[in-house]
């Protein structure tokens, strides 16, 4: 009995370590996926960057505005990366998550910018043997000691959005 349970503990020990070593290398697939995605934005290589999205991907940009699909987000870049500038996000942080499967991931990175200091997260899937992008949020950081400043700066613009979005409902 005491052979069977030591059997069962080291099977479970290495399945869980194999498990860790998989998680690991998808970790670094991923974050080479995402370091991939941005520099191609930052390049302007406008066909390497969005086929590191998947078909049916959603991006949502810092404006309340920007909530497109692949196809829409493609129509609305593409005249910046045809002007060889689109944007450039380097992660400063990344931390990577995974289901049970390990084919379904979400992140959240912190990044510089041009635009400062910025906040991303998305979710990526496993695609045979490579990670695509499914969902990212661009969110812009207010430190909190300026949240005020930042609220009168877009008070009249949001107010309109809102107006338009309740008399939608």
């Amino acid at each position: 009995m005491k052979k069977i349970l030591a059997v069962l503990i080291v099977l479970t020990l290495s399945g869980c370590k194999s498990m860790m070593d998989n998680q690991t290398v998808s970790k670094e697939s991923i974050n080479t996926t995402l370091d991939s995605w941005h520099k191609a934005a930052a390049s302007a290589n406008f066909n390497n960057y969005f086929n590191l999205m998947t078909d049916d991907a959603i991006f949502i940009g810092t404006d309340a505005t920007e909530n497109w699909n692949k196809a829409a987000f493609q129509v609305w870049a593409k005249p910046y990366f045809d002007k060889g500038k689109a944007w450039s996000f380097t992660a400063l942080e990344r931390h990577v998550y995974f289901d049970e499967t390990g084919r379904t991931a979400w992140f959240d990175e912190l990044l510089n910018t041009q635009m400062k200091i910025c906040r991303g997260s998305g979710v990526l899937v496993k695609i045979g043997k490579e990670w695509k992008i499914k969902h990212y949020v661009l969110s812009a950081t207010i430190p909190n000691d300026n949240i005020n400043e930042v609220v009168k700066i877009k008070t009249p613009i949001e107010d309109a959005f809102l107006k338009k979005m309740k008399d939608r409902q």
